[in-house]
C-alpha cells in the first residue's frame, strides 16, 4: 500500500509540473532570413544622374564563324583556346535555367547549354567550358575582373549595364510576373501595394518593383526568395517568368500570377572592348536560331512555360 501510495504522489507532480490552463506556453522562435537578406527602399544605381539611353538591343553584326578549333590568330576566342576552356559564369539557383542537378551534381539548364554552345563553337567540344557560379549582383565584376569569359546568366541587357560591359543580341525574352502562394488572393503586380515582396539583389527586377510593394525584400539568390515565401516571411516574390516557372515547379503550394509588367531582353555578358569575342557569340547565336538548336534547347528546359515560340530576331547596330 505504501508503494502505491507513493506512485500516486509521484503521477501527481508529474501532472502538476506542466502549464496551468491559463499560462501561454511561449511560440516558438521565429525562422531565421537567408544570409544577407535585406530591406530596401529604392533600386541602386551607380549613376547620380538619370539612367542612361541607348538602343540597347542592337549589338553587332556577327562575320562568318571560323571553324571550330581555327581561331583567328591574336583573337579573343585564340586566347580561349590557347587555355583549353571556356570559362562561364552562370547561375545554380535558377531551375530550368541554370541549376546543379543534385543526382549528378552537374550543372544544368537553358543558360548552360548556351554556354556549351559558344565552347563547342570554339573547341568542337561543348564539355570544354568551365562553370563558374556568379550571383546577380557578381555578374557585372566578374566580366571586369577577367575572372569569367562570359556570363551567362538569365542577365537583362540595359543601357546603365552596356556602360560597363558589354552584351551579345538578344538570345531570349523574358518578362517580369509575380509567384505567390496558392490562394494568396494576390492576382498580378497591382496587389503587392500593401505586401512584403523578395527580390535578388543585382538584378533589374528590383528596380521594377521595388515602388510598387510596401516591403521589398533583398536577398542573394531566388531560392533564398522561395524559402522566404514558404516561411511567410514574404508575401510574393516578383522576377521573370523564366525564374518562376522554376521556382513554382520546386513548390506545387504556388503559382505564378498575372501578366507580363516589363521586357527582360537576356544577352550574353561579354567584357568590355572584346568586340570580337562580342561578334562571335552572335555568329553562335544566329546559328542556333537557324539550325534548330535554339528550340530544342527551349523543348529540353522551357515546356513549363509553354510552347517554343520563335527565336528573338537579331538587332545589329552596323
Amino acid at each position: 500500500m505504501r508503494r502505491l501510495a507513493l506512485a500516486a504522489v509521484l503521477l501527481l507532480g508529474a501532472c502538476s509540473a506542466g502549464p496551468a490552463p491559463s499560462e501561454v506556453v511561449p511560440r516558438s522562435a521565429a525562422a531565421p532570413q537567408p544570409a544577407d537578406a535585406s530591406t530596401v527602399s529604392a533600386a541602386p544605381s551607380s549613376a547620380a544622374g538619370p539612367p542612361p539611353s541607348c538602343d540597347a538591343t542592337a549589338s553587332l553584326r556577327p562575320g562568318a564563324l571560323p571553324q571550330a578549333g581555327q581561331m583567328p590568330d591574336g583573337s579573343t576566342m585564340a586566347k580561349i583556346a590557347q587555355r583549353g576552356r571556356l570559362i562561364a559564369g552562370v547561375d545554380q539557383n535558377s531551375y530550368l535555367m541554370g541549376f546543379r542537378n543534385s543526382f549528378t551534381g552537374e550543372i544544368e539548364g537553358f543558360d548552360v547549354d548556351v554556354a556549351r554552345q559558344i565552347a563547342k563553337a570554339v573547341f568542337g567540344d561543348e564539355k570544354k567550358v568551365q562553370f563558374k557560379v556568379v550571383t546577380a549582383a557578381e555578374r557585372i565584376p566578374m566580366l571586369q575582373s577577367g575572372a569569367v569569359d562570359v556570363v551567362v546568366r538569365t542577365m537583362t541587357i540595359t543601357c546603365q549595364r552596356l556602360e560597363s560591359v558589354d552584351f551579345s543580341q538578344v538570345y531570349y525574352q523574358a518578362g517580369q510576373r509575380v509567384l505567390v502562394r496558392r490562394n494568396s488572393g494576390i492576382a498580378g503586380v497591382e496587389g503587392l501595394a500593401d505586401k512584403r515582396v523578395c527580390v535578388a539583389s543585382g538584378s533589374t527586377s528590383l528596380g521594377n518593383v521595388v515602388t510598387r510593394a510596401k516591403t521589398t525584400v533583398s536577398v542573394p539568390n531566388w531560392t533564398d526568395c522561395l524559402v522566404m515565401l514558404q516561411q511567410g516571411q514574404t508575401d510574393a516574390i516578383s522576377t521573370d517568368d523564366t525564374i518562376l516557372a522554376g521556382l513554382a515547379a520546386q513548390d506545387p503550394y504556388t503559382e505564378v500570377v498575372g501578366s507580363r509588367f516589363t521586357d527582360e531582353s537576356y544577352g550574353v555578358g561579354i567584357p568590355k572592348g572584346q568586340e570580337d569575342l562580342v561578334r562571335f557569340v552572335n555568329g553562335v547565336l544566329e546559328r542556333m536560331r537557324t539550325d534548330g538548336t535554339w528550340r530544342g534547347i527551349y523543348g529540353r528546359w522551357l515546356t513549363p512555360l509553354g510552347p517554343a515560340p520563335t527565336p528573338p530576331v537579331a538587332r545589329y547596330r552596323d
